[in-house]
């Protein structure tokens, strides 16, 4: 007789009411009613063993497996019962809170705004700053769901990182625009530079600046007039990066440091079929590129051949998350300027956030050093937001989408990923999928998970689909 896993509490509390008798344990009576085996009454042994411990009949273990089931059911009901009322309540607490966020975010996006412009007053900037980090201040610690609910909120997170960098951003610019004021305020006028500067008639004689550079050890000289000694740092040779800030001259600053970009790359987006002029597309692009560029050529590759590195599906699945927050970059750097584009590297260089599809791998688990890969994704984005400082934001499109259209035209993102869907899906249909994850069964889901959100698929799935070679 089967003794299903949820009755035997039931049954051994009922076995164990009073002390066995002798020949309870020598399985001559029935250790629930007493009444002895024979004929009509096999036992049944409830263990330790099969042959020795206590023994059952029939009547009574199924009595006590309905009695279990009926309490088992009523405890099922009474917990979904609970969590549809924890979830139910834990919504609007979760939607409160990611509203604050939003709007305190939306506060500090409209302050470096005003900030960087010149129609509002210093002054009035500064208040703003006052009124924006006691804002930011009131808004309350996330809050805990319930148990019954799934505690892996991804948003709440992103919200709240997106947040910290609008108040970075406002700060900086706050501070920028009040440094400035007040170097500005504290010049005595000088009328005589205006004929040089062609200024109108009714110029005050002040001509505002906007950058001063002090060099890189000012700042321990005018310390040490507060008091305040630092010891320099040791001269080291600039980076190139530094150097080329350093010995730029004017002409190289009007010159380009990619001059045909735009053009090289218009013939390299035309000859592999991606319509450079269907904005959409372009970005679309350019994000896969991005991807491509900074996060999943050079170090990755290292980190991925470790024995305790990503597989195949959790690089997969990755990838197609950071694709989005690529793209949802790209788009802002058009209004917002390059700088948003750090959003994507934190994300794409943190070593602690879990990898998408359910995936519990983390950078900073695996035994390989990730710094030269955290490196080089800043770079690499560096570069990209770059190239739009000082060409253009399509300049910077047309960059990465066209390193895409070489090392990626199939990917996700890209034009030709529905025709590699399509050919995939043509290839599944004829494999033996019985030891595959069961949410490959559903073939319609399948493909429109792979056209929309490969991700979801779960990086187990795509692990799969990676080894049978399907999508190349």
């Amino acid at each position: 007789m089967h003794i299903p896993a949820y009755a035997h509490d039931t049954i051994r509390a009922a076995a164990l009411r009073s002390m066995p008798t002798s020949r309870q344990v020598g399985g001559l009576d029935c250790c629930l009613c007493d009444k002895p085996f024979g004929e009509s009454l096999a036992a049944i042994p409830l263990g330790p063993t099969q042959t020795s411990g206590l023994f059952g009949c029939r009547p009574c273990l199924t009595r006590l497996i309905t009695r279990a089931r009926r309490t088992r059911d009523a405890a099922l009901a009474h917990d979904a019962k609970r969590a549809r009322a924890e979830s139910a309540a834990w919504v609007p607490v979760r939607e409160r809170h990611l509203a604050r966020l939003e709007s305190v975010r939306q506060a500090a996006e409209a302050v470096a705004g005003l900030a960087r412009g010149d129609d509002t007053e210093a002054l009035r900037v500064a208040w703003l700053l006052v009124s924006l980090e006691s804002a930011y201040t009131w808004v309350p610690d996330a809050p805990e769901p319930p148990a019954s609910v799934d505690r892996a909120d991804s948003e709440m997170k992103d919200e709240a990182f997106r947040l910290d960098l609008a108040m970075i951003t406002a700060r900086e610019a706050v501070a920028e625009r009040l440094a400035y004021h007040l170097l500005n305020e504290a010049q005595p006028d000088e009328p005589e530079m205006c004929e040089d500067f062609e200024c109108p008639e009714d110029c005050s004689g002040r001509h505002d600046s906007t950058h001063i550079d002090c060099g890189p050890d000012a700042v321990f000289d005018d310390l040490t007039e507060h008091g305040i000694t630092v010891e320099k740092p040791r001269p080291e040779p600039l980076s190139p990066r530094l150097a080329a800030l350093w010995d730029r001259t004017e002409a190289e600053e009007k010159h380009s440091p990619l001059p045909d970009i735009e053009e090289q790359a218009l013939v390299i987006l035309a000859h592999l079929g991606i319509d450079a002029d269907d904005t959409d597309v372009l970005v679309s692009a350019a994000a896969v590129g991005l991807v491509a560029d900074a996060w999943r050529e050079g170090p990755l590759d290292v980190i991925h051949s470790a024995d305790d590195g990503p597989n195949d599906g959790e690089i997969f699945a990755q990838s197609v998350d950071l694709y989005r927050r690529a793209r949802a970059a790209l788009v802002a750097a058009r209004d917002d300027g390059p700088e948003v584009l750090l959003a994507f590297a934190a994300v794409a260089s943190d070593v602690d956030l879990p990898w998408a599809g359910g995936s519990r791998f983390t950078l900073r688990t695996v035994s390989e050093s990730v710094a030269e890969f955290v490196q080089h994704v800043d770079d690499r984005v560096w570069f990209t937001a770059e190239v739009m400082r000082e060409q253009s934001w399509r300049a910077g499109l047309l960059h990465r989408a066209a390193s895409a259209a070489f090392k990626a035209h199939t990917h996700f993102g890209m034009p030709g990923w529905p025709d590699a869907v399509a050919s995939a899906m043509e290839r599944l249909v004829l494999l033996d999928r019985s030891g595959a994850p069961e949410v490959l069964a559903d073939l319609a889901t399948v493909e429109a998970s792979l056209l929309k959100a490969p991700d979801q698929l779960g990086a187990d799935a795509l692990n799969w689909i990676a080894h049978q070679a399907l999508l190349g």
